[in-house]
């Protein structure tokens, strides 16, 4: 059911979380393995030999996973480690240097060993810096890998283990109207399962983001899933891409959030029919290593009925983040998790209402 938060387990694993926490807080399904990482550890033929990353990580849920795209962007700013060209990029492995290549036709071949039950053609990510020359080299390169992705994909539509898998495509085009109205005219074209919006840009400014979404918008069919890639900093930045039409979105800051004290507090108040989240601290977070927490009885979020509200205190987790123990960040990330939950839950509550 949609609009659906996912969280991110890159390598994996949900930090500090496991797949019963997940589900207790509401998670139906996850970003679970990074087709790059998985390729770096633990390799394909240990999640084969498993058979697939729904059993490798125990998760019994819908999953997602990501090409690997974004790493190409990310670690092409270090030209030692990976190297970009038209066919794809070469890798080596931080820890042992083997080299590896990644590439749509390799991108999708581990994604149908991984088994995720929604994979991503392969692309590359549009940097803000570079202008609209970048923006377009990186447009060029996405839609040549997207029909080469679908290709490959078509060859064998099932994950390794006989399950069919939704193949999505991504807008590129940075910042720029007209490359990102291009970009969706040719992605709709390929007639795929759903529909990525993606870029550093997104998720990284919210009014951006906001004003790309708007641009693209009318173009969208109704009935193809839209994903916002790397949206979910805070709970109000899933509120205002639900109300533009979004359906689904990941992001790794709630559990990055908790991990360095910073938890969501906040009420949802109902506003000319749609929803907001608001609360008296900046962006609707408290830092909990702040000294005026260290005898506040109350849970993080008042009325919030996730484990960690309903069994500890503000002044017991500011104990166990100041002394650096494990259980605080799981408790952390308990309550950030279910808060973001939280707010696709009251979402889907006021559209199954309208």
């Amino acid at each position: 059911m949609t609009p659906a938060f996912m969280p991110v387990g890159t390598r994996a694993m949900l930090n500090y979380l496991n797949p019963a926490d997940l589900e207790a807080a509401g998670s139906a399904i996850i970003l679970g393995g990074n087709t790059y990482h998985m390729l770096c550890t633990p390799g394909m033929e240990v999640i084969e030999k498993i058979g697939g990353m729904h059993n490798f990580m125990g998760w019994p849920k819908a999953m997602l996973t990501d090409s690997g795209g974004f790493q190409v962007f990310s670690l092409s700013k270090k030209g030692s480690v990976c190297i970009i060209d038209e066919q794809g990029a070469v890798f080596k492995h931080p820890i042992t240097g083997k080299i590896i290549h990644l590439n749509y036709q390799s991108s999708i071949q581990a994604q149908k060993i991984i088994g995720a039950d929604i994979i991503m053609a392969f692309d590359q990510c549009t940097p803000e810096e570079g202008g609209r020359e970048a923006a377009l080299a990186a447009l060029d390169r996405t839609h040549r890998w997207l029909v080469a992705s679908k290709e490959e994909h078509v060859k064998q539509p099932h994950s390794a283990y006989g399950h069919k898998q939704a193949l999505f495509g991504i807008i590129q085009g940075g910042s720029f109207r007209d490359l990102r109205e291009q970009s969706t005219e040719f992605i709709l074209q390929q007639d795929l399962d759903g529909i990525g919006i993606g870029g550093e840009v997104i998720g990284f400014d919210m009014a951006k983001t906001c004003e790309i979404i708007d641009w693209v918008r009318p173009m969208l069919p109704e009935h193809k899933v839209r994903y916002t890639m790397g949206v979910g900093l805070n709970p109000q930045d899933l509120i205002d891409v639900v109300g533009k039409g979004i359906d689904i979105f990941d992001c790794v800051a709630p559990t990055r959030n908790a991990r360095h004290g910073t938890l969501y507090c906040g009420t949802f108040v109902e506003e000319n029919g749609w929803l907001a989240f608001k609360g008296e601290e900046d962006n609707c977070r408290i830092l909990i290593k702040k000294s005026q927490f260290a005898q506040d009885d109350r849970p993080i979020m008042p009325g919030c009925d996730c484990y960690t509200c309903r069994h500890f205190t503000r002044a017991y987790l500011h104990y166990l983040f100041k002394e650096g123990l494990f259980a605080y960040v799981h408790l952390a990330c308990i309550h950030n998790i279910y808060t973001m939950q939280k707010v696709c839950e009251r979402m889907r509550e006021l559209i199954t209402q309208a």
